[in-house]
């Protein structure tokens, strides 16, 4: 039991100053302020769609209601292989729907790929069907780019919509983690993850980096690899957009099962991150999920290990509100229950990553 008590002092020591450090490097990232300057801008929204019958109308319903010329965007429809077709309405802007030219194991990087070649206009914002945006998001953004002339790819902030169930309260707290992790790792200048549901570049950046070549065999990742590979050749080029207008919201899944998939298709793709940061933060993070399960156990022999518990608690806690603004209502009686329920969570995911590549997602076998 000593050396148990002895080896989580040191999984801590390690957990608390990658989390510390990265939860400062969220105060180098400041929140954005737009200006209301003339919209300069053009865009080009993406959207792969799958069986989304019931979400795509609820995306363009929030398009349609954006507080930006409409001349000056357009929304391209990715259909990849829909069981049933949709008919749109009009929404008052140019809608384009492409079927997807499927020609890797990736069928989002190929929607992606099918859109880019007929977008119209240098700027590229992909977001997801099941998502709604902000109605400044376009002029926020524009606003942004205009002020720092070197952006060619931008990430900003998805959270998910809280239904006051426990499970999107969980989904919710999880993303608030990922987010403010994504926020600390740009301030740090060590950034590697971001979310496609919210992420910009430009027509001509996304050539210059060959797309998504050298990743199309893994399934995910359509927008970590590309930032990666943005990161590694042109860095000075990549920027965080910090602003509650330019937060996306998404649908969370409606079970565990779903949401379990979700996280190792997620997970799968962080064996193929090229920079040892990530891979050594993702170590960490294991083994500060695993350290927790053990401090829990620990309790039925000597209640010291209670300080474990509490210690990791308070750094998730301190990273976690670092987008605190963001969410009006939240639950801290449901972050002390997810916070005993998510290293189960996640060490379930890793094992299951571990012994188990494939796994289906939207009625696919992938890996």
């Amino acid at each position: 039991m000593e050396v148990l008590f002895k080896i989580l002092i040191l999984i801590f020591t390690f957990y608390g100053f990658f989390i510390l450090w990265i939860t400062l490097g969220c105060f180098k990232i400041k929140w954005f302020r737009s200006d209301n300057i003339k919209a300069q801008n053009t865009f080009t929204i993406i959207v792969p769609f799958r069986n989304e019958k019931e979400n795509l109308p609820i995306l363009l319903d929030s398009i349609s209601k954006l507080q930006y010329p409409k001349e000056l965007f357009e929304v391209i429809l990715v259909d990849d292989s829909s069981i049933e077709k949709l008919q749109f309405a009009d929404f008052g802007f140019k809608v384009l729907v492409l079927e997807n030219q499927r020609k890797s194991n990736s069928p989002k990087k190929d929607a992606i790929n099918t859109a880019i070649q007929q977008a119209n206009f240098e700027w590229i914002l992909t977001t997801d069907a099941d998502c709604e945006v902000p109605q400044r998001w376009l002029s926020v953004l524009d606003s942004f780019i205009q002020k720092n002339e070197k952006a060619k790819m931008v990430c900003g902030m998805v959270l998910t919509k809280n239904n006051n169930s426990f499970l999107s309260r969980f989904q919710l707290l999880d993303f608030m983690s990922l987010q403010s992790a994504t926020i600390g790792t740009f301030g740090i200048g060590k950034p590697f993850m971001c979310n496609g549901a919210n992420f910009a570049y430009k027509k001509s950046f996304f050539i210059d980096l060959h797309g998504f070549s050298g990743n199309e065999h893994i399934a995910s990742g359509d927008d970590v690899f590309l930032l990666q590979k943005a990161i590694e050749n042109h860095s000075g080029h990549v920027l965080y957009l910090r602003s509650k207008q330019f937060s996306v919201l998404t649908n969370p899944v409606i079970s565990w099962k779903d949401l379990f998939i979700q996280r190792v298709r997620w997970a799968s793709k962080t064996k193929a991150y090229k920079t040892v940061f990530a891979q050594l933060l993702a170590l960490v993070v294991l083994l500060g999920n695993t350290g927790f399960i053990c401090s829990i156990f620990g309790l039925f022999y000597n209640w010291n290990f209670a300080w474990f518990i509490g210690f990791k608690l308070l750094i998730d806690f301190l990273l976690l509100i670092q987008v605190r603004k963001t969410v009006p209502k939240f639950n801290k009686s449901s972050f002390l229950i997810s916070g005993f329920v998510y290293p189960f969570f996640s060490f379930c995911v890793g094992m299951r990553i571990l012994f188990k590549k494939k796994y289906q997602w939207k009625e696919r076998a992938l890996e």
